[in-house]
């Protein structure tokens, strides 16, 4: 059976009243909707009668991200603010002329690097620097942060450390360095190293890194024979240092000065191996140029290598040393005359200790020697020679005698 008012699925029809019904409210929601929006629209601004809430509020975000100065400081800047000012260009001024010319001669620049003002006494400045960069100069010339120069003069320097110490009118001076402590620098630590790198026209450009490594030995050649002469005592870094930088700080995160950059290894296979002077070593030498006009030093009258260069064969073929025995100083050479003859030491004695300190390499000897230790002073060491442990007593001399 079947039904009417039923679809063929079974559906229910709509009655002509609920058609009728959904027709007129219909009618109705739209008719609100048109007033909804008619009477909520902002009304237009008097200039041009276009320009939305939306797009006034754009308008305003423009104008203040404009006029928004944003003052980022980090640990990196605040070291930078507190150092940089300290560090000045050097310029190494040589006479230019020919010999034979009778007119006079004049000095210009044939070279820059930078250095350090470490103290201002009295109207005095003092400035640290490396010994090769004002190496032959005639005449020094510094430029401080701010641009103005300053004429300078040599009070001394020392090639084996490769530090000069130069004194300059103190007038214009802003900013001294403070000394750190670079013993207690430790390996991953950042560090700021603040220099001239390629001459004033990038003057007190700052570069980052961290501490690569400490108590590094890397032999140079003083003398340009192509021979070395010295294994230099210094820290490695990872700190972008240029030509124009030797001579500039090395800095810790409290913008203390921990190191005179000095030198890089600058071939196509290496990158960013670059070498500073621990302050702490440049200290005495510092003082003793800044009171005497050179580096006094005790010394033993002797030529040194470390025990870690020599092979394993040589070691018992030539020193006989006992198998336990893999670090000290071996002694290459004495000098006729010196301490170290007069207290009976001989080529390949083993040095492991001096007073009573192990000593494992030479960075370690000079330590003891430069730092704790004074001309006339006496000097207990110990050492193997053909597999047996001996003493000697020395009495140290100034180095400029031998």
């Amino acid at each position: 059976m079947g039904y009417y008012n039923q679809t063929p699925n079974g559906r229910q029809r709509p009655s002509r009243f609920g058609a009728f019904a959904a027709g007129l409210g219909g009618v109705v929601v739209g008719a609100l909707l048109v007033w909804v929006l008619f009477y909520t629209l902002p009304e237009p601004r008097p200039d041009n009668g276009t320009t939305s809430e939306t797009q006034i509020v754009e308008q305003g975000a423009k104008e203040d991200s404009e006029a928004v100065s944003v003052n980022i400081m980090t640990d990196v800047t605040k070291a930078v603010d507190i150092a940089a000012d300290a560090v000045v260009g050097v310029s190494n001024l040589q006479a230019n002329g020919d010999f034979w010319s009778q007119s006079e001669q004049q000095e210009q620049a044939v070279g820059t690097g930078s250095g350090v003002i470490y103290k201002n006494d009295n109207g005095t400045a003092y400035v640290v620097t490396n010994h090769h960069v004002i190496d032959g100069a005639s005449g020094i010339e510094v430029t401080l942060s701010d641009g103005s120069k300053v004429q300078a003069e040599l009070v001394g320097s020392d090639i084996w450390t490769d530090l000069a110490v130069l004194e300059m009118d103190g007038a214009k001076v802003q900013a001294i360095a403070q000394f750190g402590d670079s013993d207690a620098l430790k390996q991953g630590e950042t560090v700021i190293a603040i220099g001239n790198p390629l001459g004033l026209d990038f003057s007190g450009s700052v570069t980052t890194g961290v501490v690569s490594g400490k108590d590094r030995a890397v032999p140079v050649d003083l003398n340009g024979d192509g021979q070395e002469d010295w294994q230099a005592e210094v820290l490695q870094t990872d700190a972008a240092i240029n030509p124009g930088n030797s001579g500039g700080a090395l800095v810790n995160l409290a913008g203390q000065l921990v190191g005179i950059n000095s030198m890089k290894i600058a071939t196509s296979q290496v990158e960013g191996i670059g070498f500073s002077i621990p302050i702490n070593s440049a200290i005495p030498v510092i003082e003793s140029i800044e009171e005497n006009g050179e580096m006094i030093r005790p010394a033993m009258g002797v030529t040194l290598m470390d025990l870690v260069q020599v092979p394993q064969a040589s070691r018992q073929d030539t020193l006989k040393l006992p198998e336990d025995v893999v670090t000290g100083v071996v002694v290459n050479s004495v000098i006729e005359g010196s301490a170290a003859a007069a207290a009976g030491m001989e080529q390949f004695d083993v040095i492991i200790e001096m007073d009573g300190t192990a000593i494992e390499d030479i960075i370690e000897l000079r330590k003891h020697l430069y730092n704790k230790k004074k001309i006339g002073d006496e000097l207990t060491v110990k050492a193997y020679r053909d597999g047996e442990l001996i003493e000697f007593n020395l009495k140290l001399v100034d180095n400029s005698a031998l």
